[in-house]
């Protein structure tokens, strides 16, 4: 399995992770592949910054000490990283640009899913804005400024307009529609270099499993 390198310095790993790849080793099937055993072997010891849901593609940014992924967890918990992912929704939202402030609890039900919950959630705000209509599909910018286990996939949810080929979160029908995967890719991060103090714009193209569904409705939007 390819891992593209975004970025590589004495500090930092950033690699644009596939769909289906874990962030971490699963505690149900530890032998499944994952970042850090795919990485080490190549970079050394390594420390997982913010995680990404097994099938979220995107960047994933990796520490090269204990320092180094301290000094990025506070840049993280004080919201001084600028996070953008792109999603194809289902439906077609009436906004331009939405900013949901909905309190969140995880690990709610027999599913573990994350529920919106005004009385024991904790703060979650995520900015969202309608990019382009596919049809009966939308493509979204999510700007999440909290962050919260799996909180643009409930807040889209809970919003009306549910990420295509989402299992957990997608309605009944979900498991039928021509989507092999969950359609969320981290596009990008902005952060401070923990050594330089520099600004660092980080960012992942589409995958091609992501762009041939774009391509794929947009002919058929223009058939």
């Amino acid at each position: 399995m390819s891992l593209p390198v975004v970025w590589l310095d004495d500090a930092l790993l950033v690699v644009n992770k596939p769909s289906g790849l874990l962030a971490l080793p699963d505690g149900y099937d530890p032998s499944a592949p994952h970042l850090r055993s795919m990485l080490e072997p190549v970079y050394g010891r390594l420390w997982i910054v913010h995680r990404l849901d097994r099938e979220t593609s995107g960047l994933v940014l990796l520490a090269s000490s204990a320092a180094v992924h301290r000094t990025m967890n506070t840049q993280f918990e004080q919201r001084q990283v600028e996070k953008i992912y792109h999603a194809i929704v289902i439906g077609l939202p009436p906004w331009q640009a939405l900013t949901v402030n909905q309190p969140l609890r995880i690990n709610v039900g027999r599913r573990r899913r994350t529920a919106v919950d005004p009385l024991r959630g904790k703060p979650a705000e995520t900015q969202l804005y309608r990019l382009q209509d596919l049809g009966a599909f939308s493509l979204v910018e999510a700007r999440p400024t909290t962050g919260r286990t799996h909180q643009i996939r409930a807040h889209l949810a809970a919003c009306g307009f549910p990420i295509a080929g989402d299992p957990l979160y997608g309605p009944g029908e979900a498991a039928q529609t021509p989507f092999a995967r969950l359609m969320l890719h981290a596009l990008s991060l902005r952060l401070v270099h923990p050594f330089t103090g520099e600004p660092l714009a980080l960012k992942a193209p589409y995958p091609d499993d992501f762009q041939t569904v774009m391509s794929r409705l947009e002919k058929h939007l223009g058939s």
